[in-house]
């Protein structure tokens, strides 16, 4: 779905109980790892294409939503990207990003990159503090993923303290 010449689009964020954050490798280049994320449908929230795009990308569904950003955030693609999608029949400039928070429920064995195998968007993934994320993320990405560690590593903190409360 496209709001103008951005995409809209749904990223989903894990993290567990050391208040790790589960980062991906991608599938198509060599050292980039990031968040899952996706387009949304018509018809969909941003909150159900998160989900979905997080079950179709790393067959994860054991989560409790913790948080959600106030805004979405947008960020520009660089030219060879735009290059390479206006050979796909594809507009837009950029994205604009939902962000979702999840705290991860299951175990990891739930992990698994090759439940649609037409599709196989990431060959690794790795257990990080969220600061370090935007580091491991393309250049490109890089300000929306210090924005959105800026306002969830409050959030991680915050949720694992109450359940500490609770334990």
């Amino acid at each position: 779905m496209m709001n103008g010449l951005y995409r809209l689009n749904a990223a989903a964020i894990v993290f567990n109980s050391q208040g790790k954050v589960l980062v991906f490798g991608r599938n198509d280049i060599e050292n980039q790892w990031q968040f899952p994320q996706g387009g949304i449908e018509p018809n969909e929230t941003p909150e159900v294409a998160a989900r979905r795009e997080l079950k179709e990308e790393t067959n994860i569904q054991s989560v409790r939503l913790v948080a959600i950003m106030p805004q979405p955030l947008r960020y520009d693609f660089p030219p060879q990207v735009l290059e390479k999608f206006k050979k796909l029949g594809r507009t837009n400039i950029g994205q604009e990003q939902y962000w979702f928070l999840f705290y991860f429920e299951g175990s990891e064995n739930e992990i698994d990159f090759t439940t649609n195998p037409d599709e196989i968007e990431f060959k690794a993934y790795k257990w990080i503090e969220i600061d370090e994320a935007p580091n491991l993320v393309v250049d490109f990405k890089k300000e929306v993923y210090q924005q959105v560690v800026k306002f969830m590593k409050p959030k991680i903190d915050i949720f694992l303290q109450k359940q500490k409360c609770h334990d």
